[in-house]
């Protein structure tokens, strides 16, 4: 009987696997690399701002894509900008433990502290983003073979 050897279709799979959690941890780096160093590197407010907003986007369509794999791209910016949205909308509710949360870093990254109508633009803009760079968006486009 013949060892049956992985077809390299197998590996195109494992790598789709791979790709967004390797591009969730880049931008994850980048938004926290923006956020740090973006001033002191010289870059206007508005690059901070909004670019670590829409990198805050594109990390939320990268992680709705891990869980929901078999789902279409854009089912999952939809489902991305849904929750980005709600996020924010969720800022303008207050508890005096909420509020201690998100003066608190992890508070200020998870779900920010004030509400910005901008700030959803850019979270948009990271969706669309990842969406456009989505290796399973390519790979459909593209069939292999």
């Amino acid at each position: 009987m013949p060892v049956s050897s992985p077809s390299s279709q197998d590996g195109f799979h494992r790598g789709l696997t791979f790709l967004p959690l390797a591009a969730l941890f880049l931008v994850i780096v980048l938004g926290l690399v923006l956020r740090r160093f973006g001033y002191a590197a010289g870059l206007p407010f508005i690059v901070v701002k909004y670019g670590g907003s829409a990198l805050w986007g594109a990390m939320v369509y990268l992680l709705v894509a891990l869980f929901v794999t078999r789902s279409r791209p854009a089912v999952i910016a939809v489902t991305a900008l849904f929750i980005a949205i709600s996020v924010e909308l969720f800022r303008l509710y207050h508890t005096p433990w909420l509020d201690a949360f998100r003066l608190t870093t992890a508070g200020a990254l998870l779900l920010g502290r004030v509400f910005s109508l901008w700030n959803m633009l850019a979270y948009a803009i990271g969706i669309a983003a990842a969406c456009a760079f989505d290796p399973a968006r390519w790979a459909a486009t593209h069939p292999r073979g």
